[in-house]
């Protein structure tokens, strides 16, 4: 009897460890207040990367040294974007060809890796990374570029169930990280240069079954799911034939390819859009409903509830991807976004009324400004690319130059915001571009552009830039300049630092309030990740992933050149204060 009672002592102990372990909808909503994980893309479903800790700060930053390091080894190197996550002493920190690797948070000791295998033919546009996985239960859960979403344990890897987003051979693939939202699992769709329809999915992350899907070009019919895989209509997004001419928005891009951020307040997940397709402006007269727009999603019903259009009728590949982050303002919840076309924006939350939108790069050539009243960019006539049909030989229209480059004044980079200093601290790039249209027509995995370009630089001394930005006057509170783009995103803390990484390899800390770099740590390849924190018994840890690659070395141009000696990597790097 005494056995006994002791074995079911025993029992309930382990039980409750277990219980302990597991990733719930409580932990998830309270991440950016926590300080012992990093459950979430954006340390935290609002998508701040704030932490409250401060043993680092702007007195012992210089003491800073590295605890360890973990190379993702073979060959397989490329570029590294992913935000690593952080739970009960693992860190699952994704790689490029979809790859994912569990280590031991205190000494970097590889507990398993999961090589996803790849199929000949994925048609990823812009390199083969990965931004990141999602945790849940015993689950982490991260998305392949052969657009499947896959499941694992978190103690031995082994796959609990992977499902299919959608065909790769039509140009779909994913590379975003998914997010938890009240028990559902959110996630979009890459491929827009394909000529894809964009959407968001709801899952149970428990089983991949999905819940709801919503298309993110007008015209597209939205599904709910019952538990058996049954679908029924849950209602056309937008309305069929409004903002598209013709048949294009059957192929009408607007890729949900950065993935999206949820306030628990609102009730909302935001989404951004990215562009229309194909490129080519001119054979899509409209406005292209619901490309380069913020769209704010009911996350129980899969509805739409408003939405914001960044760039009306796109034709310079300004995706709206990038990140909407919510915070709150006097008693008033907004959401900020900086916007590849230039332009920072303020958006209320609950509504999507714009409270204000200001550049945030140096040149812009395609507007002259945001129109508060009503939310239009006023557009620069001269600045869009000309129509191919106009020319002499209906090959190529008229050349412009254009300021931003398509690759943005800030790309997939995510910024950080401090509810401390109230600023948001933008990875800004000073770059155009030479951009034409041709004629195209829709192949099924073909590149669906019409357009061709050569990105330009502005300026000898930098590329990059680093900025602190009041969104309520729209100054830039200080910046540090970089010779290469910034590609990599932003972590603030409450010892007031800033923390990101360059493609030269450092990763720097700066003074949150005044921009003075105080310490800096060369990596061995170029960031383009965002780096995170966390504390374990006392002692705060700060990592990242390093590795060199992304969009520019493939698509920069001029910009290429200037940063082809730099070196490509693969690991990631964790640090702590020296004793």
């Amino acid at each position: 009897m005494r056995f006994k009672m002791i074995t079911t002592m025993v029992a309930l102990a382990m039980g409750s460890m277990a219980a302990q372990a597991v990733v719930t909808d409580k932990m998830i909503q309270d991440d950016a207040k926590t300080t012992g994980d990093v459950l979430s893309w954006g340390l935290g479903t609002q998508g701040q990367r704030y932490s409250p800790l401060k043993q680092i700060n702007t007195t012992t930053v210089g003491k800073l040294v590295p605890a360890w390091s973990f190379s993702f080894g073979g060959e397989k190197q490329r570029g590294q974007e992913s935000q690593p996550v952080v739970h009960d002493g693992v860190m699952f920190v994704t790689a490029s060809y979809s790859r994912i690797y569990a280590l031991d948070t205190k000494t970097g000791k590889k507990l398993w890796k999961y090589e996803h295998r790849l199929p000949e033919g994925i048609m990823p546009c812009c390199d083969v990374i990965n931004r990141g996985a999602a945790l849940y239960d015993n689950l982490v859960i991260f998305a392949t570029l052969d657009a499947q979403l896959v499941a694992l344990d978190q103690k031995t890897g082994d796959v609990v169930w992977k499902e299919k987003i959608d065909d790769y051979k039509a140009g779909y693939s994913a590379s975003a990280a998914p997010i938890i939202a009240e028990g559902l699992l959110l996630t979009g769709v890459s491929g827009g240069e394909f000529g894809v329809v964009g959407r968001v999915e709801a899952r149970d992350p428990k089983t991949g079954q999905l819940v709801w899907t919503r298309p993110t070009v007008e015209g597209h019919m939205g599904y709910k799911y019952d538990k058996n895989g049954n679908k029924t209509e849950n209602g056309i997004s937008g309305t069929q034939g409004k903002s598209w001419p013709g048949d294009l928005w059957q192929t009408g891009g607007a890729a949900t390819w950065l993935g999206g951020t949820y306030n628990p307040k609102t009730g909302l997940a935001y989404f951004g859009t990215g562009n229309p397709a194909p490129w080519n402006s001119n054979l899509r007269k409209g406005d292209n409903l619901f490309s380069c727009s913020t769209l704010a999603i009911d996350i129980k019903t899969g509805q739409i509830k408003w939405h914001y259009q960044n760039t009306p009728n796109d034709g310079w590949d300004f995706d709206g991807v990038n990140e909407f982050v919510t915070y709150e303002d006097g008693g008033r919840i907004l959401g900020g976004k900086a916007d590849r076309n230039g332009f920072f924006y303020v958006n209320d939350a609950k509504t999507g009324e714009l409270v204000n939108a200001f550049p945030f790069v140096k040149k812009i050539t395609w507007a002259t400004g945001i129109d508060l009243k009503t939310g239009r960019p006023n557009y620069v006539p001269e600045g869009r690319p000309g129509d191919p049909t106009a020319s002499p030989d209906g090959k190529k229209g008229q050349t412009v130059f254009a300021a931003p480059g398509f690759l943005g004044g800030k790309n997939q980079m995510p910024m950080a915001y401090s509810p401390e200093t109230k600023l948001f601290y933008v990875p800004s790039n000073e770059w155009g571009m030479d951009i034409w249209n041709e004629p195209i027509t829709y192949k099924k995995g073909a590149a669906y552009l019409g357009a061709g370009f050569t990105i330009k630089t502005l300026n000898e001394d930098y590329i990059g830039a680093l900025r602190a930005i009041d969104p309520k006057t729209g100054k830039i509170a200080w910046e540090v300049k970089n010779n290469a783009p910034l590609w990599g995103g932003v972590l603030t803390t409450g010892g007031n630092l800033v923390w990101w990484g360059t493609p030269e390899g450092y990763l720097q800390a700066a003074d949150a309030k005044t921009g003075k770099v105080l310490w800096q740590f060369q990596t061995g390849s170029g960031v383009v990740a965002p780096p995170v924190t966390w504390e374990d018994k006392g002692e705060q840890y700060v990592a990242v992933v390093s590795g060199w690659g992304g969009a520019v070395p493939l698509w920069g141009g001029e910009v290429a050149k200037r940063v082809n000696y730099l070196e490509q990597g693969g690991s990631v790097w964790v640090f702590k204060l020296s004793k």
